[in-house]
Order: C-alpha cells, then sequence, then structure tokens
C-alpha cells in the first residue's frame, strides 16, 4: 500500500507517519504543502489519504474534492484529521468525499484501527479491480476466438459456394477486404466495417440453389437461363433471414441488395437510390469490380486499370456516387490487393485494428 500524509505541521505530520510506521511497513509520502501533495498525486496513485483540515492556501476540503475529481481517486479511502468538531465541518468534508475522520489529538490504537480497516478495504478494492480486469482480458480474448471461429465458418461456406461457382478464395478474400476499403472510404465505423468483411463472402451464397449447367455454362445466358440465375437472391436472403444475429442482418441485406443499382434498373426489387441498404452498396462496387478482374468461363479477366475505369464511369447509373468516391480514395490500396502480398498486408492491418 502507498499512503500519503498531508498536513502543514511539521510535529503533526511526524507524529501521524511515526503512529502509522508503528504497526505497518507500507510505502508513506508526507507533504506539509497541500499544493505539492495534489501536484504529487498526479503522478502516483495513493491507496489510502490522511489529511489536515486547517492548512494554508488550500484547506482539507479543497484538497479533498480535488483528489476526487482525479482519475484513479474514486474510491480511494480518504481520512480527515482534525481539532475541528463542527457539524457543518464534518457534512462539508463528507459532501467532499471524506472516508473517515480522526480526532486531534489522535489516539494511536484508533489510528490503527481505523487506519486498518480502511487498508483491508482498499485491498479488496485492488483485489476486485484486478479481478474484474483479468475477466475483461479472458473475455476479449474468448471474444477474439469466437470472432476467428465466425470467420473461418463464413470463409469456408463461401468457399465451398464459390467452387460450385467457377470462382476462388481469393475472390471472395478480395470481394470482403475491397468492401471493407469502400466502408472506411464512406465513413463506418470499426463494427460496421468488420460485419461488412464478414458477410461479404455470402453474397452469392444462393447459388447453392442453381443447377451447375447454368453456373458453368462457358457461354452467355439465354433470357431464361438468366431468369434462373437471378433466383440466387432470393434463394439467399431465404437460408439467413430468419436468424436473429446482426451478422445475418448485414448479411441478408447485402444478399439482397448487392445487384441493385443506383438508377433502380437492377433486381430483384428494381431499388434505387438510399432505398438501397449501405452495405449492399458497397459489395455491389467490391463485387463487380473483381468479377472484371478475374477469369470466368464466358470471360477473361480484365487489367485492375481497366476495371478501375468501368467502376468510375458507372458512378451515379449502377452505383452509389459516395461509394465510388471512397473506390477512388482507396484506389492506392485496392490495386495492392492484385501484388504479391497485398492482401496479406491488408489483413494484418485489420487484425492489428481489432485488436
Amino acid at each position: 500500500m502507498h499512503l500519503l500524509i498531508v498536513d502543514d505541521s511539521k510535529s503533526s505530520l511526524l507524529a501521524l507517519e511515526t503512529a502509522v510506521r508503528s504497526f505497518s511497513n507500507h510505502d508513506i509520502e508526507s507533504f506539509s504543502d497541500p499544493r505539492a501533495a495534489l501536484e504529487r498525486s498526479r503522478t502516483a496513485e495513493f491507496d489510502l489519504v490522511m489529511v489536515d483540515y486547517m492548512m494554508p492556501g488550500l484547506n482539507g476540503v479543497e484538497l479533498i474534492r480535488h483528489l476526487r475529481a482525479q482519475h484513479g481517486y474514486k474510491n480511494v479511502p480518504v481520512v480527515m484529521v482534525t481539532s475541528q468538531t463542527e457539524r457543518a465541518i464534518r457534512l462539508e468534508a463528507l459532501d467532499a468525499g471524506a472516508t473517515d475522520f480522526l480526532n486531534k489529538p489522535f489516539d494511536p490504537l484508533e489510528l490503527q484501527a481505523r487506519i486498518g480497516n480502511l487498508l483491508a478495504l482498499r485491498t479488496a478494492q485492488v483485489a476486485l479491480a484486478d479481478r474484474a480486469k483479468a475477466l475483461h482480458l479472458a473475455f476479449r480474448h474468448a471474444s477474439r476466438q469466437a470472432d476467428m471461429r465466425e470467420q473461418e465458418i463464413i470463409w469456408c461456406l463461401a468457399q465451398a459456394m464459390a467452387s460450385r461457382d467457377g470462382n476462388t478464395g481469393d475472390h471472395i478474400e478480395r470481394v470482403a477486404t475491397i468492401a471493407e476499403l469502400v466502408a472506411e472510404g464512406v465513413g463506418l465505423d470499426r463494427i460496421q466495417r468488420r460485419n461488412i468483411f464478414l458477410a461479404a463472402p455470402l453474397h452469392d451464397i444462393g447459388k447453392i440453389g442453381i443447377p451447375d449447367a447454368i453456373l458453368q455454362k462457358p457461354g452467355k445466358l439465354d433470357p431464361h437461363e438468366i431468369e434462373l440465375m437471378r433466383q440466387h437472391v432470393p434463394i439467399g436472403v431465404g437460408i439467413l433471414q430468419n436468424s436473429t444475429a446482426e451478422l445475418s442482418r448485414v448479411a441478408v441485406a447485402i444478399i439482397g441488395g448487392h445487384h441493385e443499382k443506383w438508377d433502380g434498373t437492377g433486381y430483384p426489387n428494381g431499388l434505387a437510390g438510399e432505398d438501397i441498404p449501405i452495405e449492399a452498396r458497397i459489395v455491389a462496387v467490391a463485387d463487380v469490380f473483381d468479377a472484371l478482374c478475374s477469369d470466368r468461363p464466358y470471360k477473361s479477366a480484365w487489367e485492375p486499370e481497366r476495371a478501375y475505369e468501368e467502376i468510375i464511369d458507372c458512378s451515379g447509373t449502377h452505383f452509389d456516387p459516395a461509394c465510388v468516391a471512397a473506390f477512388r480514395r482507396k484506389w492506392p490500396e485496392i490495386r495492392s490487393l492484385f501484388d504479391g502480398n497485398g492482401m496479406e498486408r491488408r489483413a494484418t492491418a485489420l487484425v492489428a485494428e481489432a485488436i
């Protein structure tokens, strides 16, 4: 325990310090100047404070008020040692935050009993705070482990679906990462960005209900096949719509809206503008861009720069202009994803931010 004793009388200060040392070996700091004591309290964490009432410049009540206003001193026991017996002064001290009183001249046995009880209380407070901190750290660790398992399950499910569609795990990861970058660019907070990052890989999960002959057809689809292909949206929504989890809500918004267009010409509901969920507007940019940059049964991959120009050209028609503006601002980071270690660098940044 670390004790602070403040009394402008050097004889009283010595008597108090000697009395406390007679029954304990705690670390004690003594001050005859209350302002110096207050300044020291800003850099040291005391476990108990003993303070005189009558002091020049700053009396005991004022000192207690200053202490209680400081970080870390809300629950520290404070004993006022005073010869004052006026009820008004004691009430004022209690209102300021005094824990207990000790009369001058003090009885050494009473001092030992009161200080001993208060130090026992402080010991319990510290132990409880340490326990709360340990539980908080354990909870954070468990939450991170749960997040990792959740992400692994989502990734496995998304990759299983991607393999039927002729895509690769790289496409799924890039769509999620680009969507997270765009979400950051439009100003979404960390939790919203994380949910978009985790839910984006599920945007085409409804393709599990589409025949392979359509998914893997090397040429263009005819009108009937296009209509069948578009059914992957309601199928995907149906898979997750009954879940109450926030991540599932975000996934449903993305699945149901990532084929809608800003000008209202998309599907399945012809939504326009901000009627399209922001999560879906973001993922639409990421999905189309990476699809253009990927080999498909019916086309060869575009160079990223050509795909970038296509996204910019479709601002205000296919895509939300705000999302395209964010995509433009984040272009250097998005372009780096197609380099050898670009994905790894972004993943490291995301983990660091989460911690």
